[in-house]
Formats: structure tokens, C-alpha cells, sequence
């Protein structure tokens, strides 16, 4: 596990929860899984993984009982958090969605060659993505 890392999200929880949360085990689960994967470094995982959490917990906290499935877009445009924390949380539905959408598997000549790039990219959206899954799960709380 990387300790830095580990430190990074110690600091976001001492900034985010002021208070206690309900999150559902399902929500729990989940963000636990991405913390693990984000201290490994699996970057991609931690990022597809914070989405989960994010958009289980939305259904849990402010969806509970909807019968028609909403997609990860409707759920954050539908629910009541805050402007800029829903612009954020597009900006990791649409990071995941280039990953888990790959247009065409055969067009990796760009990977391929520039490796580096995609992994620092990655990197950077871990960070990103993890935060955004602490933010969501912090939102709202009891004193």
C-alpha cells in the first residue's frame, strides 16, 4: 500500500466529515474497494470503482423506491446536491465512460506508443475520482 496515498485520503476524510453518515452496506462496500484499489495504484480500478459507489449512493440517499432505473447522467442531474459538485461528478462519469466505451479496440496505435501518458492521466483521475466518492458519501450528515 502506498502511504502517501493513504495519507491523501485520511486528509480528505479530516476536511469532508464534520459529522456522522448513512451509507448503505452496498455504498460502504463499494467505497471500501475503491480505497483499496486507489492505495494500490490501480488507478483505473479506483476510478471505476468511486463511480459505483457514487452513483449506488445516490440511489440509496436521495432515490430510494424508484422504479424506473436511472443511468448514472440521470441521477446526478435528477438529485439535490449542489451545482458544482454535479459538474464534477460528469467529469468522472465521462472519464469512465471513454474507458468502459471504448469506440474502437482496434484504434490503440496512441497507447501503445505513448503508455506514459495515459498512466499519468489515470493517475490524475484517481485523485480526481476519489475525492468526488468522498464528497458525494460526506454530503450529507448528522452532527
Amino acid at each position: 500500500m502506498n502511504t502517501d496515498r493513504q495519507d491523501y485520503l485520511l486528509r480528505l476524510e479530516d476536511e469532508l466529515l464534520m459529522g456522522d453518515v448513512m451509507l448503505s452496506e452496498w455504498s460502504t462496500f463499494l467505497a471500501r474497494d475503491a480505497d483499496t484499489a486507489f492505495q494500490a495504484g490501480a488507478d483505473l480500478a479506483a476510478i471505476l470503482m468511486s463511480q459505483a459507489a457514487i452513483e449506488c449512493h445516490l440511489r440509496y440517499e436521495y432515490f430510494d423506491g424508484e422504479r424506473r432505473k436511472l443511468s448514472f447522467y440521470e441521477l446526478i442531474e435528477q438529485s439535490p446536491v449542489p451545482l458544482g459538485l454535479k459538474i464534477v461528478l460528469h467529469k468522472v462519469r465521462k472519464y469512465r465512460n471513454r474507458w468502459v466505451h471504448v469506440n474502437d479496440p482496434h484504434d490503440d496505435e496512441d497507447l501503445l506508443t505513448r503508455p506514459e501518458y495515459y498512466e499519468t492521466e489515470l493517475e490524475e483521475m484517481a485523485f480526481f475520482a476519489i475525492k468526488a466518492m468522498m464528497q458525494i458519501i460526506y454530503l450529507e450528515q448528522g452532527l
